[in-house]
């Protein structure tokens, strides 16, 4: 598996930069708010933290080493002290006039993560200035702009432009947890945005009124985003708008999920008035589905009670998960409004990460 990196600037970004440009003392160490603990949440989550820093004529009569190391060291000691480590640490020493290799935003000092070991598609680069968005281009990786937040032009290699350090993390952690797929058959056309982390705005439009009211419940009580529009042949039937509606969204959250590294794995069992209702969820990678739901009238609005076990039993398989549903109740708009919110509860156990463990959940050391 291609590994994953995260290129940080340090003067600027990491600790402050002051007006000569020069951190040469103790006195002008000040960390960027925000730095440490922003870096620490990053720590042990996939990714390898490489500083790359240029240092204008480090080692010369203008920039002494005596000078630097202190405050450097100082840094280092006390990023260590809050659990940040890096991978390495890049020191370009040359003027810009030098035109050297190896200055950001050239890519001499990363020649070791470009032979193909590296996933840069997924590394981000995080800098406060054009030449780290300019690396990011350069290296194929994503950029993050710090400290111009109030730069609202379209920057092109720059995802986000952000003041805050837990904005970037948040970013970083969320982005393989974000997907969107579009699904366009002969039957239906779906498009479907997913974030598992609940960052983004949620819409549902699957042109059934009261599939809309269930499928709301979802990142209600999931704490997800879901953007979903489907176009289907409703003047034929339901069923294949509900069908690939649940194909698709299996296939999103099993996707965002990726590796499962960290994730909770299991969950839910919920009342909901006279109704209880309880789904057993397990994404250990296979499909098992038992649905213990029984209904009374053929229609709950405008959908037909008999396509839910459907609908649930292709989310599953899409999902590969292990999914187990039963609901007791006597009013079946109860019922099935009981069964998705207790589905939304299980998935909101399930897709959580633990902030203090990246482990896989799974004795097998592989889901």
């Amino acid at each position: 598996m291609a590994k994953k990196a995260i290129f940080i600037d340090r003067d600027g970004t990491i600790i402050k930069e002051p007006a000569d440009e020069q951190i040469d003392s103790l006195e002008k160490l000040e960390f960027v708010p925000g730095a440490i603990f922003g870096l620490r949440s990053l720590m042990n989550r996939g990714y390898e933290l490489v500083m790359v820093s240029n240092q204008d004529g480090l080692g010369t009569a203008s920039f002494p080493e005596k000078t630097f190391w202190p405050a450097h060291n100082r840094m280092l000691s006390t990023l260590e002290g809050e659990g940040v480590r890096f991978d390495d640490i890049l020191i370009d020493r040359s003027f810009p006039a030098d035109n050297a290799p190896t200055r950001k935003p050239r890519t001499g000092m990363l020649t070791a993560y470009l032979g193909g070991d590296y996933d840069l598609a997924t590394s981000f680069v995080i800098g406060d200035r054009m030449t780290d968005i300019e690396l990011a281009r350069n290296l194929g990786a994503r950029g993050i702009l710090i400290g111009h937040a109030g730069n609202t032009e379209n920057i092109d290699g720059c995802e986000l432009v952000s003041d805050s350090w837990d904005e970037i993390a948040r970013h970083i952690l969320s982005a393989d947890r974000m997907v969107s797929i579009v699904r366009d058959t002969s039957e239906t056309r779906i498009s479907l945005t997913l974030d598992l982390d609940g960052h983004l705005p949620s819409a549902i439009d699957s042109g059934l009124k009261f599939f809309d009211h269930m499928l709301w419940q979802i990142p209600h009580h999931a704490g997800i985003s879901i953007d979903l529009k489907c176009d289907g042949d409703l003047e034929v039937d339901e069923h294949h708008s509900m069908e690939d509606i649940a194909i698709v969204l299996g296939q999103a959250i099993d996707k965002a999920l990726g590796s499962k590294t960290g994730i909770d794995r299991y969950g839910f069992v919920l009342p909901m008035d006279e109704c209880k209702a309880l789904v057993l969820i397990d994404f250990g990678g296979r499909a098992d589905f038992v649905w213990d739901v029984e209904f009374t009238r053929e229609y709950v609005g405008d959908t037909p009670t008999e396509m839910y076990s459907h609908f649930f039993k292709s989310l599953c398989s899409a999902m590969r998960c292990n999914l187990h549903i039963s609901a007791r109740g006597e009013n079946n708009h109860h019922l099935i409004e009981g069964v998705f919110k207790a589905f939304a509860r299980a998935l909101r156990m399930a897709v959580r990460r633990d902030v203090f463990s990246y482990n896989l959940p799974s004795s097998k050391g592989i889901i």
